[in-house]
């Protein structure tokens, strides 16, 4: 697996652990890797003029890996998101790529110099909740779950729910494979063309469900909702195009 951030600096990825009823999901998902960048006060600019002159590099010397990376727009600190996508593990047996190899000492000399600290975490697409295509903008929000097969009954029933209202689920969901102890155990993200499309008012989640089975099941399925999470928190990202590299397929 071609990675920028293994490029950028020598990483070390502990032992991933995955959740028994996560391996019991008739359906299973890509995988992603998200690599956390914290840019240094002040390197921001430095920061993506290094990132385009490695991407020139890469794509110069015919590099097949994709990636996007995010812009955080709120929270502490300048922050960016660097995620990939892999079908399988086995991915990450590839080794020799060599347009990452022929870039590396742009990345060693205009790249690295500008990061603060990052962190690497993966996650696996539920394409069973999910809907198949994110935007420019998106929200993510962040779980740590206490019962994980009843929020993903909770989760399920929402989301029946808000299929048959519109057609489509309205976020991606991911399940967070492995990470410390104050790592989400789930995401959702929310998508959006920009940031004008964030300011058009839609019913909640669980407004849709109370229309459908009325405002005592709702009341009860949003107690369950409370019950089986432990915290949740939401950042929101903005896509930087000109440092991401994800052409459609053909």
């Amino acid at each position: 697996m071609t990675n920028l951030l293994s490029a950028i600096m020598l990483m070390f990825v502990s032992t991933l652990f995955t959740n028994g009823v996560q391996a019991q999901e008739a359906e299973r998902g890509h995988i992603i890797s998200m690599n956390e960048l914290t840019i240094k006060p002040g390197h921001d600019n430095k920061f993506k003029e290094g990132v385009k002159a490695w991407k020139v590099c890469y794509l110069e010397n015919d590099g097949e890996w994709t990636w996007n990376l995010w812009s955080r727009m709120n929270g502490e600190g300048n922050v960016y998101v660097l995620t990939s996508a892999m079908d399988s593990w086995a991915e990450m047996d590839e080794t020799g790529d060599e347009a990452g190899m022929k870039c590396n000492g742009l990345a060693r000399d205009l790249i690295n110099p500008h990061i603060e600290s990052s962190e690497t975490n993966f996650a696996r697409f539920m394409p069973q909740l999910s809907r198949t295509n994110a935007d420019q903008v998106i929200q993510v929000t962040y779980w740590q779950v206490n019962n994980w097969a009843k929020f993903l009954e909770i989760v399920k029933d929402i989301t029946d729910e808000i299929v048959k209202a519109e057609g489509t689920p309205r976020g991606l969901w991911y399940n967070v494979l492995g990470g410390s102890k104050d790592s989400p155990d789930v995401l959702l993200v929310y998508p959006f063309a920009n940031f004008a499309a964030m300011d058009v008012e839609r019913d909640r989640s669980f407004t849709i469900y109370e229309k459908a089975k009325g405002k005592k099941k709702s009341d009860e399925m949003q107690a369950a909702f409370r019950n089986v999470t432990d915290a949740s928190w939401s950042y929101m990202f903005r896509l930087d195009a000109d440092l991401s590299h994800n052409p459609p397929a053909e």
